[in-house]
């Protein structure tokens, strides 16, 4: 995933400071040389880092920090605001019309932009309800036009195309075919090149003189580093860009780009791929960026990635099944899928505040959901409704194993895994339900207190 390097040296440099009831200037230079170091390795512009580590040493080096109580949090807090200001401090929205906008989509070959279009269609209908059409017009590239019509089939959006012909004829052709037609959002896939070159930016500024879109977009590729803000700059000079899109923020990308771009540039990151799939990509928030890259997770990009994959009355049934005790193998089977719809299950923990500062984060292993639907999937409709089944029975599991192709401890693990489970929910069913209200109020209202230990009652009764 991206920044995980540039996550583990930022908590090192924090860690430095943690539990020390007052800081010195030897503490804050000693972390400041650690957060340097790891702005550089991950690429970041040089200028930018210099910038920001000033910014943040003097902000650090205040009266009411040096003096103030806990003083590393709140130097915690300092780098993360100046995280989030580097980055744009807010979420950039998309300028769209009410009636017909026009999206012009540009960068180079090889970083995503045909699929990003397409990403960016089925975005735009979900949120914003519009009518998209996808327009092929990068005719220099082969097999371009075919894979924006693969992507179009995919999600049910109409691609307008005309083969080989002239880009500035095919933009017009569009534009008259989306009004004729009702179309409330065009998004126009331009051709890219290896390199920058006056060819490709001629082509372009025709284009967008036809059409005057509402957004000119650049999509980027984040592996490239401090190389993506030297082309975000050809680019903005030459088009006036509106704003980027990053794409490949999910591979081993040290993340240089996503810190760059916005104070080299002044160009605001809106959206981020975040994966393959054509349903990843999510609005950029510099703020819930910064949180990820100090460890902190991204709990409200958590709920929304949930909110949009998980249907509320299918979560609703498997909670109820859950708290009757009577959940089964064919339950825990679409709870999988459930937490798979949502992305790479190492993603999903490291969204969890804490989560991404634990050591085997890196050992989480996705295929460990498609091996528990292969055990799953080699048992009987008998076993999957009743658990007790396994339970009674060693060959069964035996049988269970081979089938699966994994071990027996694997199978008494998932078997163990069903039991916890099915407690743990039996013993919150079986709670008062008016100790259950009364909990929730007191939490709620910040009175909750928990339970005090013996040792605890005794001193308060002496």
């Amino acid at each position: 995933m991206a920044f995980e390097n540039l996550t583990s040296r930022f908590q090192m440099a924090l860690r430095r400071l943690t539990g020390k009831a007052k800081l010195t200037e030897n503490d804050i230079d000693e972390m400041m040389r650690e957060v340097r170091l790891s702005l550089l390795e991950a690429d970041v512009n040089y200028k930018v880092v210099k910038d920001f580590t000033e910014e943040v040493k003097t902000l650090a080096m205040g009266e009411k920090i040096l003096k103030g109580l806990n003083p590393d949090q709140q130097v915690v807090k300092i780098v993360n605001d100046e995280l989030t200001k580097l980055m744009g401090s807010e979420a950039s929205e998309l300028n769209l019309d009410d009636d017909l906008s026009i999206i012009l989509m540009v960068g180079l070959q090889g970083a995503g932009k045909t699929t990003t279009a397409g990403k960016l269609a089925n975005l735009i209908r979900k949120n914003n309800n519009k009518k998209p059409l996808l327009v092929a017009a990068d005719i220099y590239r082969p097999a371009a036009i075919e894979q924006l019509q693969t992507v179009g089939k995919q999600l049910e959006i109409e691609v307008f195309e005309m083969g080989k012909t002239d880009p500035t004829k095919i933009v017009k052709e569009a534009l008259d075919y989306a009004k004729k037609n009702e179309f409330s959002l065009v998004i126009i896939d331009t051709a890219g090149r290896l390199h920058i070159d006056n060819q490709m930016m001629d082509e372009i500024k025709t284009i967008a003189k036809i059409t005057k879109p509402q957004e000119i977009l650049l999509t980027v590729d984040a592996m490239t580093g401090q190389d993506a803000v030297n082309v975000a700059q050809t680019f903005n000079e030459a088009l006036d860009i509106t704003g980027c899109i990053l794409t490949k923020l999910d591979g081993d990308t040290r993340g240089g780009a996503a810190l760059s771009i916005r104070k080299v540039t002044g160009v605001p990151i809106k959206f981020a791929g975040t994966g393959e799939k054509l349903q990843e990509i999510e609005v950029f928030h510099p703020e819930r960026m910064a949180s990820r890259i100090l460890g902190m997770g991204d709990v409200l990009s958590l709920i929304e990635k949930a909110t949009e994959e998980i249907d509320e009355t299918e979560a609703m049934n498997m909670m109820e099944k859950m708290m009757s005790g009577n959940f089964n193998y064919n339950d825990l089977l679409k709870q999988m899928k459930m937490i798979k719809r949502m992305g790479k299950f190492s993603g999903i923990l490291k969204m969890l505040p804490g989560m991404g500062q634990l050591a085997d984060m890196d050992k989480v292993d996705d295929k460990q959901l498609v091996f528990i639907e292969a055990i799953i999937s080699s048992m009987t409709k008998e076993e999957r409704k009743d658990p007790d089944l396994l339970n009674r029975s060693s060959s069964r599991r035996n049988r269970i194993a081979r089938g699966s192709g994994r071990s027996t401890t694997e199978v008494n693990r998932l078997i163990s895994m069903l039991e916890k489970q099915s407690k743990l929910m039996r013993r919150m069913a079986g709670m008062n339900p008016k100790n259950m209200e009364n909990m929730s109020n007191n939490i709620a209202t910040g009175n909750f207190q928990p339970r005090q230990s013996r040792a605890d009652r005794r001193k308060n009764k002496k």
